[in-house]
């Protein structure tokens, strides 16, 4: 990996790759055909399918992108970071290797981040394929206490815990863009002066909640978190967790452990903690059920 001598770009992307195949490419793609300036930092961890050498053949002479082959599945939050020393904008965009930008998404993104300073963290309106609005796109930071309600069926019993949804796909699209809890970890726009108060993510999160982890991280330090409407992606997701999905889950169920310790477990008593741990991963095991039942009946 050569160093790049071009002129310090608007935006540096982050994308961290693992078995994406073709989408990879496509995202690259996508992403150096930006409207402004541009550098491409992909974090490979340990990618065994052929999704490097399309890239490569694709975009390998692009002196804008670069590649950095971990050799190992280091987890989404590792990878991130270990590529962060490579990137050289203020700007920071992490960027999934299935999600595509259209030319002028970056700039007309850092445009309103950029006149907003106490915005520490954008997204936008993250799409599937199909163009439907993806599920995590505008969320609420997960409730312990309401989450367990619901995986009870005590919500049922409960108006109040009803009336709260972590999803906000049920509440009408603004027509401008507006304070969230949460976005999308396919699509985080952050700044370096940002980062330098609440630090990069959390490597001991190795697949999910690591974003969330962030969110909170942001809020805690006095920056907002803004969704902006009118600006779209298409993600393709999953492209990086298909091969396993028990790992998936496994990691997914630890990362909520994680989660829950780290940020909420302290307002409740040991009792309810512990119930919440243990739901967590009852939870796992019920999911795992499903996995084995399903990986039997397809063979």
């Amino acid at each position: 990996m050569t160093e790049s001598h071009s002129p310090v770009p608007a935006v540096s992307l982050i994308l961290v790759n693992y078995n994406a195949g073709p989408l990879l490419t496509d995202a690259v793609g996508a992403a150096l055909a930006s409207s402004v300036p541009v550098e491409v930092i992909v974090s490979d961890n340990g990618s065994r399918d052929d999704s490097l050498e399309r890239l490569r053949r694709t975009h390998g002479r692009d002196e804008r992108l670069r590649i950095l082959e971990n050799g190992a599945n280091l987890g989404f939050a590792a990878a991130n970071n270990r590529a962060l020393p490579l990137a050289r904008a203020e700007r920071l965009l992490f960027l999934n290797p299935d999600c595509l930008v259209a030319p002028d998404t970056l700039e007309r993104l850092i445009a309103i981040l950029d006149a907003h300073p106490e915005v520490g963290m954008i997204g936008c309106l993250v799409c599937d394929p199909d163009g439907t609005e993806q599920v995590a796109c505008r969320r609420a930071i997960p409730d312990p206490w309401i989450a367990l309600q619901r995986l009870l069926r005590l919500d049922r019993l409960n108006r109040s815990a009803a009336g709260r949804r972590l999803d906000q796909r049920h509440q009408p699209l603004p027509t401008e863009p507006v304070e969230v809890e949460a976005i999308s970890g396919s699509f985080m726009l952050t700044t370096r002066r940002a980062l330098e108060q609440v630090g990069p993510l959390d490597a001991g999160y190795f697949l999910h909640c690591e974003d969330l982890d962030w969110f909170v991280r942001f809020q805690s330090a006095g920056l907002k978190i803004l969704f902006v409407p009118n600006v779209s992606v298409i993600h393709h997701k999953g492209a990086c967790s298909t091969g396993d999905p028990l790992a998936v889950e496994r990691h997914k169920h630890r990362g909520m452990v994680r989660f829950f310790r780290k940020h909420q477990m302290q307002r409740y008593s040991r009792l309810f903690g512990g119930f919440v741990i243990v739901g967590i991963w009852v939870h796992f095991g019920l999911k795992a059920v499903v996995i084995r039942l399903g990986s039997r009946s397809r063979a």
